[in-house]
């Protein structure tokens, strides 16, 4: 793991594969560990790039003050840009498949609008269309009752690094993912995490930064101005997120295609990782497709910014 400075912050990332292949760039949710080892293991051996980074206030990134984020999510999605291009760069400029998911998923719906021409593909796992708040009327939000049981539990002691882990499993548990997996990232996280101080475990662990930020304005009116390839993941038993959201995403992108997972929640299980990274590899050769058809002095999408 290294740091890249990219949109003038330090962004934490995790590179698998040959350096030469097809850029595929993984928007955390927050941290790079939301995106399984198995998954970007399998990415690679499909002959391309892996790069997967911290959102800014986790991980390896620049981490300032959580409970006041001095950023927006517009800025999060220049950092996506950014960090694409400087990579792309070592390609000769080739533009990257990006990827995000839950919160990173937001991320990166807004940078394929905002800087179309530096992405040729985009995946979006496990989130949804509209900013963290009350969704849309025809949007599902939370499972009340689930939700009541993952708040209704005490904070842990944010310096135990046991506790946490065994807070992320009864977590786990409760929004339908696997117990053990949850543990065993939420130890890795707290390794990971720049100090004990809870705001910022919070936002490493939870992700709590992004309900403070300005989303504004909204996006998802824009997102059948996407035009590259789109693969929508989605987790038929996602609590936090359920699959209308998902579903919504797929039906306003032009040819995307919906992948759901039926055993899956808001993560990506070990069981489903060969068929979320085939569609991933499929999804590239679509783009390669087009490429090839594109009509002579037919230009590349030019850059829009919703609102």
């Amino acid at each position: 793991m290294t740091t890249v400075r990219a949109n003038g912050v330090a962004l934490g990332v995790e590179s698998f594969g040959d350096d030469d292949a097809p850029l595929v760039l993984l928007a955390g949710g927050p941290t790079m560990l939301s995106w399984p080892d198995a998954l970007c293991e399998r990415l690679a051996a499909g002959g391309r790039r892996v790069v997967r980074y911290d959102l800014r206030d986790s991980g390896e990134s620049t981490t300032t003050d959580p409970q006041a984020p001095a950023y927006t999510l517009r800025d999060l999605a220049a950092d996506a840009a950014a960090l694409a291009e400087t990579l792309a760069g070592t390609l000769g400029g080739t533009p990257v498949h990006l990827a995000g998911i839950g919160v990173g998923g937001m991320v990166a719906q807004v940078a394929a609008l905002d800087r179309p021409g530096a992405f040729c593909a985009l995946t979006l796992v496990g989130t949804r269309p509209v900013a963290p708040g009350p969704p849309d009327d025809d949007l599902p939000d939370h499972d009340r009752a689930t939700m009541s049981r993952l708040f209704a539990r005490p904070m842990p002691d944010w310096t135990d690094r046991g506790a946490v882990a065994e807070f992320a499993a009864a977590g786990a548990q409760i929004l339908g993912d696997d117990p053990a997996a949850a543990h065993a990232v939420a130890a890795r996280i707290w390794d990971r995490t720049p100090g004990t101080a809870p705001p910022v475990q919070m936002a490493n662990q939870l992700g709590l930064v992004f309900s403070k930020l300005d989303c504004a304005p909204r996006w998802r009116e824009h997102l059948p101005g996407i035009e590259v390839p789109t693969l929508v993941v989605h987790g038929r038993r996602n609590r936090f997120f359920p699959v209308g959201n998902g579903e919504a995403i797929a039906r306003a992108i032009p040819g995307a295609r919906l992948l759901v997972l039926d055993d899956a929640a808001t993560t990506i299980p070990g069981a489903a990782i060969g068929e979320v990274a085939d569609a991933m590899l499929t999804l590239d050769q679509r783009t390669a497709g087009a490429a090839r058809v594109r009509p002579p002095g037919r230009p590349a999408p030019s850059s829009r910014r919703p609102g």
